[in-house]
């Protein structure tokens, strides 16, 4: 069987296609230009705003995942949440009427709604497109994703090059009056058991027509977060209390910087969480979750 991975060569991507070469799965990647070749791997150069190279990346092709998304724009690049999360699922979708797919499945986010960010919009238009589609389709919605970035960006590594490694204090984001129980939660999720649930996904006809939650074991603060990081990195760090509200005040101040670290869109997610139950994910994939603690975030030592 062939299947055909639309953002194959990102953080999640590449760990997806690696485990689906492994199964003896075909792969089909439309990609902006080659690095490497394999010989199971179909390989299509061109860009997600090409209906042409769609139709050509999707062509012999049984199933379909759309694994493309931004955690930030950069519009004079042409880089946005519409073009990327929205438009090119929909183009991808309608090429995927045509040629047939058995099943489409679709990379979208925890804790998405129409009234939200930017990001948070057009991946829930982008739900709505596919579900209206009539394709056979799941749909998965993550909390934060962590594991060996290999190259790309991650989340854990991500906190530690802003917030652990630098000679000045951490911030500990949080909402409300109290700096301790008010501290932002999140549910991470490893990317081996995000792999192994679109996996599942593939074989499963009871995750036919359905939107999955995928969290995972343990619901941790942003403080506890920090705190795993520092641990395995060794570094001591004063964590000075911030909150969000503040925080959106300077960022909204910065935010035309690129390099600015944080957009207000960013921290408007963040402080409404992102927790997610990992009892569906435990379910799909049949085996123990790799939890958020130093023991599984050695990777980190490679940054430092």
């Amino acid at each position: 069987m062939r299947v055909v991975i639309f953002g194959g060569t990102g953080f999640v991507g590449s760990y997806l296609t690696k485990l689906l070469l492994k199964e003896k799965y075909e792969i089909s990647l439309l990609v902006r230009s080659i690095s490497n070749e394999n010989e199971n791997t179909s390989i299509t150069v061109g860009s997600i705003k090409s209906n042409a190279a769609i139709k050509e990346t999707i062509n012999g092709c049984d199933y379909v995942i759309y694994n493309i998304g931004i955690l930030r724009e950069f519009p004079k690049q042409g880089i946005t949440y519409r073009a990327l999360q929205l438009d090119g699922l929909r183009a991808v979708v309608d090429a995927s009427v045509s040629a047939g797919i058995k099943k489409f499945i679709l990379m979208s986010a925890n804790g998405i709604h129409i009234n939200g960010t930017p990001y948070q919009v057009t991946k829930y238009l982008a739900e709505e497109y596919l579900k209206k589609s009539k394709l056979n389709y799941t749909i998965f919605r993550p909390s934060v994703i962590f594991g060996d970035p290999q190259g790309k960006m991650e989340f854990a590594t991500q906190l530690f090059n802003d917030m652990v490694r630098p000679p000045i204090p951490a911030i500990n984001f949080y909402v409300g009056n109290s700096p301790i129980k008010g501290s932002v939660k999140m549910s991470p999720v490893h990317v081996d058991d995000v792999a192994a649930a679109f996996y599942q996904a593939l074989k499963k006809e009871s995750t036919d027509y359905k939107t999955i939650i995928l969290g995972g074991t343990d619901t941790l603060s942003w403080y506890e977060i920090l705190h795993h990081i520092m641990e395995v990195t060794e570094k001591k760090k004063i964590v000075f209390p911030i909150p969000i509200k503040l925080m959106k005040l300077v960022a909204s101040m910065g935010q035309w910087i690129s390099f600015f670290p944080v957009t207000v869109d960013q921290l408007t997610m963040l402080e409404e969480g992102n927790t997610a139950n990992s009892d569906s994910l435990c379910e799909l994939i049949q085996k123990p979750l790799i939890r958020f603690n130093a023991n599984n975030l050695g990777y980190l030592l490679n940054n430092d």
